[in-house]
């Protein structure tokens, strides 16, 4: 098993006895997904979140009119259907999409739901997970920030700024390509890639592929 497990911050810092035991607790699987293949359907019982340990997963939503509504692009590291498992949703709302050949490791919230614990392993796992729904709804402030902005520079321009936070650095490159960021910011890719040439010509930004610096 890849270790890139150990970086999530739901097991970052555990030994290897006690990483090893969480595995266990989590009822840890490891599943290959080529690009494409779909891992959640909307309207599907959420049994299990996931870890990306190699190659990116999409989480997104059709709208009222059929639209593709891009919610998460989720490089590696990075966690999915963390809230929807542990509130054992029935219906998932969203499809999560392998968007590159994957290796996701999926894991079970049961032995999480049970509130506190004398394990003092299970327990901190508890925390850390709680610590993980909370960093979600941040994100996801964050994204309503973006989408609530009148004009595409606006949403460009707030959503820019949010990533020089979190990279802390005005250089930073996106784990999305131009379509799943244009989806994510609820426009078009013609748009979007009119409107970051204007802002590349007006001096805001500068940008190679998905490699962006703010200016």
């Amino acid at each position: 098993m890849r270790d890139v497990w150990k970086m999530c911050p739901l097991f970052a810092g555990l030994s290897e006895s006690d990483g090893e035991r969480a595995l266990r607790l989590l009822d840890a699987r490891e599943v290959r997904a080529p690009r494409g293949t779909i891992l959640q359907r909307p309207g599907e019982p959420v049994a299990r979140f996931g870890i990306v340990l190699s190659g990116q997963v999409e989480v997104s939503m059709e709208d009222m009119d059929g639209g593709h509504v891009l919610m998460a692009a989720v490089p590696i590291g990075g966690v999915f259907a963390e809230s929807m498992c542990y509130l054992g949703t029935q219906s998932s709302p969203v499809t999560v999409t392998a968007a590159l050949d994957s290796e996701i490791l999926l894991l079970s919230a049961d032995a999480l739901r049970t509130g506190a614990s004398d394990d003092p392993l299970t327990a901190a796992l508890i925390g850390r997970f709680t610590s993980l729904l909370a960093a979600k709804t941040l994100s996801l402030n964050e994204r309503i920030q973006s989408l609530c902005r009148p004009r595409l520079r606006e949403k460009l321009m707030t959503f820019f700024a949010q990533c020089r936070r979190g990279y802390g650095s005005d250089i930073f490159t996106l784990p999305m390509d131009r379509a799943a960021l244009a989806a994510y910011l609820g426009t078009d890719r013609s748009a979007l890639s009119r409107e970051l040439s204007a802002m590349r010509r007006d001096g805001l930004i500068d940008f190679y592929r998905g490699t962006f610096r703010i200016l």
